[in-house]
């Protein structure tokens, strides 16, 4: 027996060349490109031993602060940066469904009612057909086109890419208010450290302008030493008002951050600032990919990628189908009957003959923005890599300047007594008092100040890395 044949070669062939067709998808395959960075970052302390080190994505929480953690939260509800994040994401998720549903046939109902006159003096109209005429029609309706190139495949994967893009910058938008909230938290700490150091010095200078007026009084110094502790004096009020001004716009900077404006003062304990948490040993540079503004980054350069394959598939055939299925009746009582059924096929292909280039240079122009996402997603991973370092190097040098002015400043208190006792004693000028009150008073600012400085570079290192680390747990 012969093998059967189909009845339309034809048409059978047609058919298998679409199917083929239909797999085809032009434009290059994402790959992420190398990144040639060190294992480890210089900057950190090294060590033989390599433990993964988990991302804490709840990382201010390591300064082991409720008040920090309750003003972290407060910002993530309510920063109107973060809120724009949020819908700038949901509008690109909205514009990738929209491209997802692109790849498939739209279906419409149609439904429509007419009623018309023809003119009963025309000598072509026929006495048969009735002047005034009902008509009926109800319909389904499609069109859509063939993807056989991938032009709306690389259009929802570049469309997917670009709202990944955007969940990328929220979750950046957010790592940059809990850094912010946290900076200008541990500023205000800073303050109320300096204000409380401020004051103690003010009424150091205080008592030695009573001493001062006391023995000028008894005729033992002169109207000079009078001058210079009232002098001395001032000088420590108009700190103590600058420190205080500066007090009032950091709680104002506090307060946009968080988005309430109503926020009330957070003072805190002036004599304790927390501890900067310190990164492990051996801190892998792997930890740069959970920095969600890399991911960002290359999400940006997938969708780059998958335009270019957009504009290349311009270039082919667009091929579509549209058909129609329905009734047509003068009475709605026969619209569905067999006699008033009505459909249409259609097939239609468009080929691009002549454009001057303007296709072609669409896809030079998707190639380009291609490489300019490329090379910004480089430039991206390297300075995040250089800003790592840099925190490293702040956290390990203003830890090691706090054991040197610690010990400035206790020596520095011992001068300041040692000098008051000389002074009120005869032994000593009153200029000596002033050069032992100015330097305690530096020092005691300096202190404080490096101490914060230590805790700003330990957040900045968090938000170079995208986040805080876990420690390995022991076995």
């Amino acid at each position: 027996m012969k093998p059967l044949l189909p009845r339309r070669p034809l048409a059978a062939a047609v058919s298998a060349s679409l199917l083929l067709l239909a797999g085809c998808t032009v434009g290059p395959d994402y790959e992420r490109p190398a990144s040639p960075l060190p294992e480890q970052f210089r900057a950190a302390d090294a060590s033989t031993e390599r433990h993964p080190v988990a991302v804490q994505k709840d990382w201010w929480t390591l300064f082991a602060d409720p008040a920090l953690d309750e003003l972290v939260a407060t910002a993530l509800r309510h920063n109107s940066d973060l809120q724009l994040a949020a819908a700038r994401l949901e509008e690109s998720e909205a514009l990738a469904d929209q491209a997802r549903a692109a790849r498939f046939p739209q279906v419409d109902l149609g439904a429509s009612e007419t009623r018309s006159r023809s003119s009963t003096t025309n000598t072509a109209s026929s006495s048969t057909v009735p002047a005034v005429q009902d008509k009926k029609r109800a319909t389904l309706g499609t069109s859509f086109e063939l993807d056989f190139w991938g032009k709306l495949r690389r259009a929802s994967e570049a469309a997917r890419a670009g709202a990944a893009a955007s969940e990328y910058a929220r979750d950046a938008m957010a790592l940059s208010v809990a850094a912010g909230v946290t900076q200008a938290y541990l500023n205000l700490r800073s303050l109320d450290a300096q204000l409380e150091a401020s004051r103690n010095t003010l009424d150091s200078r205080s008592k030695a302008l009573g001493i001062a007026y006391a023995r000028h009084g008894s005729g033992l110094v002169s109207e000079l030493d009078l001058n210079q502790a009232a002098m001395s004096q001032a000088a420590a009020a108009v700190q103590t008002q600058d420190l205080q001004q500066q007090r009032a716009l950091a709680e104002h900077q506090l307060q946009l951050l968080t988005g309430r404006m109503d926020l009330p003062p957070t003072p805190g304990n002036p004599d304790s600032l927390p501890l900067p948490p310190l990164p492990p040993a051996g801190l892998p540079s792997s930890l740069l990919e959970s920095r969600p503004d890399l991911r960002q980054a290359e999400a940006q350069l997938v969708a780059a990628n998958a335009r270019i394959g957009v504009a290349r598939a311009a270039l082919f055939p667009t091929i579509s189908l549209t058909g129609l299925f329905g009734g047509e009746s003068a009475q709605l009582s026969q619209l569905f009957s067999g006699a008033s059924k009505i459909w249409s096929a259609g097939f239609g292909l468009t080929l691009p003959i002549f454009d001057a280039g303007r296709l072609r240079a669409a896809e030079h122009q998707a190639t380009a923005q291609q490489q300019q996402a490329l090379i910004n997603y480089q430039k991206a991973v390297q300075t995040a890599f250089k800003e790592v370092n840099d925190a490293l190097v702040n956290l390990r040098q203003t830890g090691a300047k706090a054991a040197d002015l610690d010990r400035q400043s206790r020596a520095a208190q011992r001068s300041l007594k040692l000098a008051e006792s000389r002074y009120q004693a005869g032994y000593s000028p009153f200029l000596d008092v002033l050069d032992a009150q100015r330097n305690t008073n530096e020092v005691s600012l300096s202190l404080i100040r490096n101490h914060q400085a230590r805790l700003a570079a330990s957040v900045d290192l968090f938000r170079a890395l995208g986040g805080g680390w876990q420690a390995p747990t022991e076995p």
